[in-house]
């Protein structure tokens, strides 16, 4: 492996266990190496996963340490955390009172990031942006409403608690996967409808939050009638769209290029080439340490300078939470969050 680069590359990838092992330490030097994505199988309890993120951090310290952490029945680490409520329970609380699912979206925010941050967390991805259209399985309870400025309004709350602890928000699956059936972790999901509806609802969120947002990850959907190609390996949709009519200027990560509705690139350079190519500051490999290993062999991408910062300035900014698990259990605000969300999760 090459020695580490100070800047972060544009691949994302996973750890084995508990502990980092000394393989695991070498494949963090490589230059194209910018982050790791923890998940449950990586946490037993708190203090064994503030003593990983240090290990990574000690092996190389310009690495985003990420993980898909929402609430609901995506939460990676849940011993020892505060149990999250599904983001569709804060839709549900916005129906019965708007200023009750409002500020009950801001603690969930805080709270979610101000326990990841004192456990050495970087980032989630989270807000789901997806609407629910109450087809999607995969989407289902993660997403906050049907209505777009509702799923909007709930969404910059738990975006301002995020910052209030220092974290940025990664906002996804651009441009929407709520109205598609097909989980895209084992099938292609095909959306049939025009760009205009899609515009209309599904991009609304986006569109009003990308200047709130730190980070987009596109869907691994076809919109037939669009683009051909998933929206994460689409030029029309990550640089058109996106960049373009939305003025993101934030991260694009890809999501994870093993799912299978990334398979329609071809093999893992394939897909990494295309999700590059088409506008992914980082591209997702998880939970195949073999292809992570094939790729950062094989692939050879130009990195643009732009990018590595984009990647960067996605590290905790400073915030009121403390950064450490003792004087974060004393601090008032955390443990106000906290007690009021319990009715929700």
């Amino acid at each position: 492996m090459k020695p580490s680069h100070a800047l972060p590359g544009p691949v994302m990838l996973d750890v084995a266990g508990h502990e980092l092992s000394a393989e695991e330490r070498d494949v963090l030097q490589h230059p194209l190496v910018g982050g790791v994505i923890l998940f449950a199988r990586n946490y037993a309890e708190p203090e064994q996963l503030r003593a990983l993120t240090t290990a990574i951090r000690t092996a190389r310290p310009e690495l985003i340490i990420s993980v898909d952490h929402e609430g609901g029945r995506v939460q990676r680490f849940r011993d020892g955390f505060t149990r999250l409520p599904a983001m569709r329970r804060l839709g549900e609380a916005w129906a019965l009172d708007p200023a009750f699912g409002k500020s009950c979206a801001r603690q969930a925010g805080l709270v979610l990031a101000a326990e990841l941050r004192a456990h050495g967390v970087d980032l989630s991805y989270a807000p789901v942006l997806d609407l629910d259209y109450g087809v999607s399985s995969v989407i289902g309870d993660r997403a906050f409403h049907r209505e777009p400025a509702v799923a909007t309004e709930l969404a910059r709350e738990v975006i301002a608690g995020l910052a209030q602890a220092g974290l940025r928000a990664v906002g996804k699956h651009f441009p929407g996967h709520g109205a598609v059936e097909a989980d895209s972790h084992v099938a292609i999901p095909v959306d049939g409808r025009g760009f205009d509806a899609v515009w209309a609802e599904d991009i609304v969120p986006f569109r009003l939050l990308a200047g709130e947002l730190g980070g987009v990850m596109p869907a691994h959907v076809i919109f037939e009638h669009i683009d051909a190609r998933p929206a994460g390996f689409s030029p029309f949709w990550l640089q058109d769209v996106l960049r373009g009519r939305l003025g993101f200027r934030g991260v694009i990560f890809s999501d994870d290029l093993t799912m299978e509705g990334a398979s329609v690139a071809g093999g893992i350079r394939e897909r990494a080439a295309a999700a590059h190519g088409a506008g992914c500051d980082m591209v997702l490999v998880c939970n195949r340490p073999e292809l992570a290993i094939e790729l950062l062999d094989r692939w050879r991408p130009e990195v643009g300078a732009d990018s590595q910062a984009r990647i960067h300035a996605l590290r905790p900014k400073p915030g009121s939470a403390p950064t450490d698990p003792q004087t974060l259990a004393g601090w008032a605000t955390y443990t106000d969050a906290r007690d009021a969300l319990r009715s929700l999760a």
